[in-house]
């Protein structure tokens, strides 16, 4: 034993210096990469043709290593941060338009109800290429989001292009106008339908006093509930978890994932479900993302609801502004939410339940879900092709359309007496309905 302690304690030392050696090889790289930065620093100072200041290549410097990790993460300067800061009407100067940059294109989330892009006839998935003449290439998302707004009043030329069509020029007009999240109405006598077009501080409330009134107005008659997510860019993080809670009894609602193992965070339902049993459909398509999608994973995973439409937008990153010294700012991405199955939602959205395009109903086989082989450069399974029915796929039932093959359906024509998918997603809650009944006997 005194001969193994020996040889314990000699050890030590050796396995020390191996961890310091680590450690100083790693802060030795950091000093080389610093080292190659001032060089690069000071050529530009010394030989750029026009002069520089120190703090705009430090703010381009920082700009430039923000974007090159995600097209969230951005660097805010002073002048903007302190703008950001002051309380003003938003609303009043922008389009209502959510958009993202997918690979070096400048991509529309989805307009918000009621706004002047909604009325325009933008739709999600539709490509920016310039505004106001000026070509959006080489753009940041926060430089991009910057040209969109403006004084009210005020117009924007925008040049995009919807799929394989021909370039299309809109000027809009940046007015006011107010988001209403929630809207509800009753369809066909006993059907509650609920508009959740975004999530703010009072979206919980407004939901609430909707389905209240949904009920008076039938007498207590419903059938179920339509939630329609469709064309929701997002909004207030904990609004959308209040949202999903309200008709979860039991269970995850999210989970919240840092860059470290012990930062996962589960969020769980809190007792009560506002729709009191009653089933639910919810309408999802290429617009429905961000916080949008954390309802429907929730429900959808929670088998509280069945999905109808097409696969969502797949974003679900979490961004954290975070003061500097020098009074600027930089927006990082610290986060990201995954289902609460543990399904990742970034890069990959969710598949409806229930696909609808063309006037066509197509069941998705049970357990066909996205998996590590939809991560980027992973090697494909040619069983799962898309636009191949799996084999136990029940008869009548039609392929799952690519993303680039399902239509955007305008915002503006939700909710109308066209909207097919919202006919069918009526149908499917009859039938949900009838099999309730049946099932309690």
């Amino acid at each position: 034993m005194r001969k193994l302690a020996i040889a314990i304690l000699m050890s030590m030392p050796l396995v020390a210096g191996g961890v310091f050696a680590q450690q100083k090889t790693a802060k030795d790289n950091v000093y080389e990469e610093l080292n190659l930065f001032d060089q690069a620093f000071e050529r530009i100072r010394q030989d750029a043709v026009d002069p520089v200041t120190d703090a705009k290549l430090i703010g381009a410097a920082i700009a430039g290593m923000l974007s090159g990790l995600d097209p969230h993460s951005s660097f805010i300067d002073e002048a903007a941060f302190r703008a950001s800061q002051t309380p003003a009407n938003d609303d009043a100067a922008t389009l209502g338009l959510a958009v993202t940059i997918d690979s070096g294109q400048l991509k529309v989330i989805s307009p918000q109800d009621g706004s002047p892009a909604a009325q325009a006839g933008i739709r999600p998935g539709d490509v920016i290429f310039t505004i106001d003449k000026e070509p959006v290439y080489d753009l940041t998302l926060g430089e991009a989001e910057q040209k969109l707004r403006g004084p009210a009043g005020s117009e924007v030329q925008l040049t995009l292009r919807r799929g394989a069509e021909k370039p299309i020029d809109l000027t809009l007009k940046r007015e006011a106008y107010g988001l209403q999240t929630v809207v509800g109405r009753v369809e066909a006598g006993n059907i509650g339908y609920l508009r959740i077009a975004g999530f703010d501080g009072g979206t919980q409330a407004a939901l609430a006093a909707a389905v209240q009134d949904l009920r008076q107005k039938t007498g207590s008659k419903l059938i179920g509930f339509i939630l329609d997510l469709r064309n929701n860019p997002g909004g207030g993080f904990d609004a959308a978890v209040a949202v999903a809670d309200a008709f979860i009894d039991k269970g995850d609602v999210v989970v919240v994932k840092g860059r470290k193992p012990a930062s996962v965070k589960r969020v769980s339902a809190t007792p009560g479900d506002l729709a009191k049993g009653l089933p639910l459909v919810a309408l999802v398509n290429g617009g429905t993302a961000r916080e949008a999608e954390l309802v429907a994973a929730a429900l959808q995973d929670n088998h509280r609801a069945v999905l109808l439409g097409s696969k969502t937008l797949g974003e679900s990153s979490i961004t954290s502004v975070i003061p500097l010294a020098d009074g600027g700012a930089i927006r990082l991405t610290t986060a990201r939410f995954t289902t609460p199955s543990g399904r990742e939602i970034q890069g990959k959205g969710l598949d409806p339940d229930l696909a609808v395009t063309s006037l066509k109903l197509a069941r998705l086989a049970q357990g066909q879900v996205r998996r590590e082989a939809d991560l980027p450069g992973a090697l494909k399974n040619p069983d799962q092709a898309v636009g191949k029915l799996p084999a136990d796929a029940p008869p009548g039932a039609t392929p799952t359309p690519a993303p680039d093959e399902t239509p955007a359906v305008a915002t503006e024509d939700i909710g109308s007496a066209s909207d097919e998918q919202l006919i069918q997603a009526k149908d499917v809650l009859r039938g949900l309905s009838v099999f309730s009944r049946r099932a309690a006997g």
